[in-house]
């Protein structure tokens, strides 16, 4: 444990989450926005779905931590939907997904009335790219994909909290098929990108007190020294 102590974010879920700091990935850009401004925690766990998050989870965020985060953006949903026929699948059914799903919400949401949650729902697959890089599709198919979206945008909505439909914000790039993945389903640079501006969208829009947009939080030692980090990573997502 090193101080100041600063406010705490968490990125909570599978591959899409502990290969986030990869090509440029989504994890790797907030930690450079927040840099002097917040930690980023990842609990990423490759492979995993919702079901085997329930065995984690209150490990993971413990109701008596003396400290709470502030933030932790959630996503489990992609290998749930992998085909129950499929070697070693980690399906899960539709209903039991939104269950489990709502469980671990509801947990983080009672963890403090300072943390704040956003979701983000099963994104899209490329079929084609998944065959040409692993041989077979994994198991997965878009519209399947879709239908577990869908219900993870539903079930944000209807418990109140911030939810990505990272299935539709993804494909709208008009060449989303050949630039967002690398291997069919996990994130390019450029579907790190769009994903990035759509937390930082929330994180600005959000009337939470104190303020999570990157923009508005202080510089640590700002008093102390000059700050002359320029980068055009930074102009970039403003």
């Amino acid at each position: 444990m090193v101080g100041p102590i600063r406010p705490s974010f968490v990125l909570f879920g599978s591959s899409i989450v502990q290969i986030s700091y990869y090509f440029q990935g989504w994890g790797a850009t907030l930690n450079t926005l927040y840099s002097r401004k917040a930690d980023i925690t990842l609990r990423g766990y490759a492979g995993w779905n919702s079901k085997m998050a329930l065995n984690i989870y209150e490990k993971v965020f413990p109701k008596d931590a003396e400290i709470q985060p502030d933030l932790v953006i959630l996503y489990f949903g992609g290998n749930d939907s992998c085909h129950p026929d499929f070697p070693n699948s980690s399906h899960v059914p539709l209903e039991e997904y939104i269950e489990n799903m709502r469980k671990i919400i509801l947990h983080i949401k009672s963890l403090s009335e300072k943390t704040r949650l956003i979701m983000l729902s099963a994104p899209p697959v490329n079929e084609e790219q998944l065959i040409q890089h692993y041989g077979d599709n994994r198991g997965r198919d878009n519209e399947t994909c879709h239908i577990y979206s869908e219900a993870g945008v539903k079930l944000g909505q209807e418990l109140g909290v911030k939810v990505i439909d990272f299935w539709s914000a993804l494909q709208e790039r008009p060449d989303w098929l050949t630039t967002v993945f690398w291997d069919g389903m996990h994130l390019a640079k450029e579907g790190s990108d769009i994903l990035v501006k759509k937390i930082l969208k929330i994180l600005k829009e959000a009337d939470w007190e104190p303020s999570l947009n990157w923009e508005k939080m202080p510089d640590e030692f700002s008093d102390i020294g000059p700050d002359v980090m320029n980068f055009d990573l930074l102009k970039e997502h403003k």
